[in-house]
């Protein structure tokens, strides 16, 4: 059988209960045109509880035997909008909780993925870097290290967080090896800061590259 929830109103006019007179109303419910208090509702045990948290409202109605929809009006749109619901207080901490360990369990799982992550990168900057010392090996390990890391940042985009890169593909770890040494043994970064364009500038340190890769080739 479907179930027909009670709609509570938030009026937007000062308003009293026509049974117990009480007032101004923050909720009530409409019988018969008139503006009936939430104690003579017999709803007056409920609480309410604010729209935005789809899994602690979906917890809460199903935990409670009774609730009801809160609603106000928007002028604007002249239409009714939901505001969240009334639940009994018992099934608002029994989803409270609930969604707490929810909520613990997913922190705990990120945290294992990130530990997976970090354990992962850790093996492709060492993979990295004993790639580029077999490939070149003459280049001092400190730099091998430096190169390796700076490729493999995370979030970089650079050669190490390729597929390319994580598959130890010789073109890219050569690549990554080159770019380091344009930068830091050559005078191209001083190039561009005087205006030179870019490829003019690769073009004229290449040279320079190549003799500092010939020198780590050699075992």
């Amino acid at each position: 059988m479907d179930l027909v929830a009670p709609v509570v109103v938030e009026p937007l006019k000062r308003r009293r209960c026509s049974e117990c007179r009480q007032g101004p109303l923050e909720r009530m419910i409409v019988e018969f045109n008139a503006p009936v208090c939430l104690d003579c509702a017999d709803l007056g045990h409920l609480v309410f509880l604010r729209r935005g948290n789809t899994a602690l409202t979906r917890r809460a109605r199903e935990a409670s035997s009774l609730w009801a929809v809160v609603v106000r009006h928007n002028r604007r749109r002249t239409r009714y909008e939901r505001q969240g619901l009334l639940v009994e207080e018992a099934a608002l901490a029994r989803a409270e909780t609930a969604c707490l360990a929810d909520a613990e369990a997913r922190a705990r799982r990120r945290a294992r993925d990130a530990a997976r992550r970090a354990e992962r990168d850790v093996e492709v900057t060492a993979a990295l870097e004993a790639e580029i010392l077999r490939l070149f090996p003459s280049c001092p390990a400190g730099r091998a290290a430096d190169i390796a890391a700076h490729a493999a940042q995370k979030g970089s985009g650079r050669v190490g967080r390729t597929a390319a890169g994580r598959a130890l593909d010789r073109g890219a770890v050569t690549a990554a090896v080159r770019a380091a040494v344009r930068h830091i043994d050559t005078e191209y970064d001083s190039l561009l800061m005087r205006g030179v364009p870019r490829h003019q500038a690769r073009t004229r340190v290449a040279p320079a590259i190549e003799t500092v890769l010939r020198a780590w080739r050699r075992a």
